[in-house]
């Protein structure tokens, strides 16, 4: 089939990690035969206002090879005007969808505000499905206050999935229409991340066998709460026990101060972003448990990999992370520090064997993810010809 892409989240040359998933997925359909190409329109911005964190989006090309063609058509956007940048944004990527082969079908991916784009195709009858990943629907519902809004794109489209039953089951509460959603979870690839000697992953990345080392991987970002996980691993994590931190984001200024500021130099270190490859070999084999400390999320795709790579996991509760931890004693009882804490030393002094958490993913492929969106689509072009 023909698929269009139309988002907002994708790596590019100066990004290269963000969106991984979205490049993973969609690169997988292309190998699978499909013709997949990428429009991501990205915000240009008046004045001043093109500095700082718009700088680096001005600095991804406009076409990119990606496994996948990627276009990046630039439009107006207004800071603080969330429904007319919205608007926009749907507007270029309809102009570049025109400029291309029709499609089949249009996967409206992150949902905010590539969903915006729903009506301008339902009026053409084109089949679009907008697929959710997490803030894209939760944030916009919530705190931004255009659950109304997205509700309506969401009906204008017909057909919506999501990589977690609870962010499916979100839609369906956003659009108003229960049972309309499909469950279409991204994969791991339990080739690259699966259990690895141990005691050679440590040699490489300088961490002595003996001493525990937990590890945070994700943004640096309010959502991710990191500093919680510190506050979590200082309540519970042994005297001489290793953390660090993978990832970037607008919080790691208030970490580093945090870590300078109680002397915790010497066992808390924050690493920056690291390409998959390097997480897979060296720190997911090195660590002893991977803590995540989320106060929203779709369904985490470093639970999945640390599971494959056969590490602990020690969640909070949030979206559809309860759905993929084999056991109980990996969900976080509460966002309590100390509550938190001991239930990491718990998980440290105890730990599951790592084939068997392996295991308890190992029908959780990205051939399988695949071929579950094949049926998506295909059910949404059936039902767009009827």
């Amino acid at each position: 089939m023909r698929i269009a892409v139309v988002t907002s989240l994708f790596p590019s040359r100066p990004s290269p990690f963000q969106g991984v998933f979205a490049e993973r997925r969609w690169v997988g359909m292309a190998e699978r035969g499909h013709s997949v190409r990428v429009v991501q329109p990205v915000p240009r911005t008046p004045g001043p206002l093109s500095r700082g964190k718009y700088a680096e989006i001005a600095a991804m090309p406009k076409d990119e090879d990606r496994g996948v063609p990627v276009r990046r058509p630039r439009y107006w956007h207004i800071p603080s005007r969330a429904q007319g940048n919205a608007e926009r944004f749907a507007r270029r990527a309809m102009a570049e969808l025109d400029r291309g082969p029709a499609p089949d079908v249009v996967v409206c991916d992150y949902a905010w505000p590539a969903a915006a784009l729903a009506p301008a195709l339902a009026e053409r009858g084109l089949p679009c499905v907008v697929n959710g990943r997490g803030s894209d629907v939760l944030e916009v519902a919530g705190e931004a206050g255009l659950g109304d809004l997205l509700g309506s794109y969401l009906r204008a489209a017909g057909h919506w999935c999501a990589v977690s039953q609870d962010l499916v089951d979100a839609m369906d509460r956003v659009a108003g229409l229960p049972g309309n959603g499909v469950l279409v979870p991204n994969g791991v690839n339990t080739e690259r991340f699966r259990p690895r000697d141990q005691e050679a992953a440590r040699r490489i990345v300088g961490v002595p066998t003996g001493l525990p080392l937990v590890l945070v991987v994700g943004h640096l970002i309010p959502r991710k709460d990191p500093l919680l996980a510190l506050d979590a691993f200082l309540a519970g994590a042994p005297p001489l026990a290793q953390l660090r931190f993978i990832g970037a984001g607008p919080l790691a200024e208030a970490l580093e101060s945090r870590i300078h500021s109680e002397g915790l130099q010497d066992r808390v270190i924050s690493l920056g972003e690291r390409p998959p490859d390097e997480l897979a070999e060296h720190w997911y084999a090195a660590c002893d448990l991977l803590l995540l400390t989320s106060s929203r999320e779709g369904r985490p795709n470093v639970v999945l990999e640390a599971l494959a790579s056969g590490r602990p996991v020690l969640a909070t509760a949030a979206g559809g992370t309860a759905e993929i931890l084999p056991e109980k004693r990996m969900l976080g009882a509460s966002r309590n520090a100390a509550d938190l804490g001991a239930q990491l030393a718990e998980l440290l002094a105890n730990p599951t064997a790592p084939a068997q958490l392996a295991a308890s993913v190992a029908g959780l492929s990205w051939s399988r993810s695949l071929e579950t969106l094949e049926e998506c689509l295909d059910q949404a072009m059936a039902k767009t010809r009827r």
